[in-house]
């Protein structure tokens, strides 16, 4: 092998040492061969999606995606997480001290709240009220919500402060569920940065309140941000620290696959499938809801390490398998649940296009593109636009064509 390798190079040596030709390359990949050709000439770049795909095919253990990443425009500049800010992060030794920065009254002139009878609680409409902006945000743009869940996180966080002793660290968490889910729209909006900020919130909030729980679900957020940013290194590293046997099992579990789809990115299989099956350990070991807490991550998913499975199966360059895992796992998706119906429905078009069933492809996303706008966000939008990244080699096919107006109407409508 030579010293400094070109991808189009270690293609060509892998290509020939397992005994392919170009065309056989073709059809195995669903890349055109002339397109093929060019790259390992080196007269043009490799996409991630190729290399992940040639690294499964030729087992190389994601040297190929190192070589097309070294080959990228250096875009760690504009994408490394650790530059931007989070918020605070000290612990906060009481309960009225987590305010600073809420522009919440404090002390005395923070008001009295009336006596209430005896197993009455003031969470309870809250935490009714923190569900339905929950399934709201299925639907609704997410960006029309945060004003709405800021002004909400706050009023719960003021009553905290007026109850004081157990009523008021009951109010202090659940108010850190209303910023830790504010967080989550503004990441729908495309706003990573006050992602993390209302993150940041969250864990303050949570950490008055004595729940520390929340606290370690909060790097798999940040994580998720991370993942998107496609940083697989700073993804696998945020979500490993929220995994101390300490934790609940959801929180472990979410972690360990917020952890795989690091190691995916990486192209790390071995590593990724290990993580995964820690995940489906933890979920079988989670114990059955009670009521009381808000759920902690996704609720919208019957199995959740089953659907990041075919996620992760797609990001290691194996999109046959993982078209498998979404024909299965979709259709369990509720018929409310719209925004990860549209999310993991693309990625199932996605897989299926990459596989080279184009017709299939464009069945399942003309049934989804108009969602895409009903349910709008920006890591849909990301999706939509790889789907039609996908599907520009198959332009010519008649399934392609007649989709693509209502795939730029998506576009056109999605965009920020």
């Amino acid at each position: 092998m030579p010293m400094n390798p070109t991808f189009g190079g270690e293609l060509r040596r892998l290509r020939e040492q397992a005994g392919r030709t170009l065309h056989d390359l073709a059809q195995e990949t669903n890349y055109s061969r002339s397109h093929l050709s060019r790259i390992e000439r080196g007269e043009k770049r490799p996409s991630v999606a190729l290399a992940r795909r040639c690294d499964a095919l030729f087992q190389a253990a994601g040297r190929l995606q190192e070589l097309a990443e070294e080959e990228l425009p250096d875009l760690a500049g504009a994408l490394a997480l650790a530059d931007r800010p989070v918020g605070r992060r000290g612990l906060l030794t009481a309960g009225a001290a987590s305010l600073i920065g809420y522009n919440l009254p404090t002390g005395a002139g923070a008001g009295t709240v009336a006596a209430r009878p005896a197993g009455v609680s003031l969470a309870d409409p809250f935490r009714a009220q923190l569900e339905q902006m929950r399934r709201l945000g299925q639907s609704a743009d997410p960006g029309s919500l945060l004003d709405l869940l800021g002004v909400q996180t706050r009023t719960v966080a003021q009553l905290a402060v007026a109850q004081g002793s157990a009523d008021g660290a009951e109010l202090l968490v659940l108010a850190a569920h209303f910023a830790n889910y504010t967080g989550w729209m503004a990441q729908e909006s495309g706003d990573n940065r006050a992602a993390l900020d209302w993150t940041a919130k969250a864990v303050d909030l949570a950490e008055a309140g004595g729940d520390r729980d929340l606290s370690s679900y909060a790097l798999v957020r940040q994580a998720l941000v991370a993942f998107y940013d496609h940083d697989a290194a700073g993804t696998v590293a945020l979500a490993g620290r929220a995994q101390s046997e300490r934790l609940p099992s959801r929180i472990r579990g979410l972690a360990a696959q917020r952890e795989a789809q690091g190691h995916a990115l990486a192209g790390d299989e071995r590593a990724c499938l290990r993580s995964l099956d820690r995940a489906r350990a933890m979920f079988a070991a989670e114990p059955a809801r009670t009521g009381g807490d808000p759920v902690i991550g996704t609720s919208h998913l019957t199995d959740p390490a089953a659907m990041v499975t075919g996620w992760c199966l797609f990001d290691l360059g194996r999109p046959r398998e993982a078209a498998e895992v979404f024909d299965r796992e979709c259709p369990r998706i509720p018929p409310h649940a719209l925004r990860s119906r549209t999310r993991y429905g693309i990625r199932h078009a996605r897989a299926h296009a990459a596989a080279g069933e184009v017709e299939r492809a464009c069945a399942l996303a003309a049934e989804l593109l108009d969602l895409t706008v009903t349910a709008r966000s920006a890591t849909v939008t990301a999706d939509v636009r790889n789907l039609a990244r996908e599907l520009a080699r198959f332009r010519t096919a008649r399934a392609v064509r007649e989709l693509q107006p209502a795939l730029s109407r998506a576009l056109t409508l999605t965009r920020p």
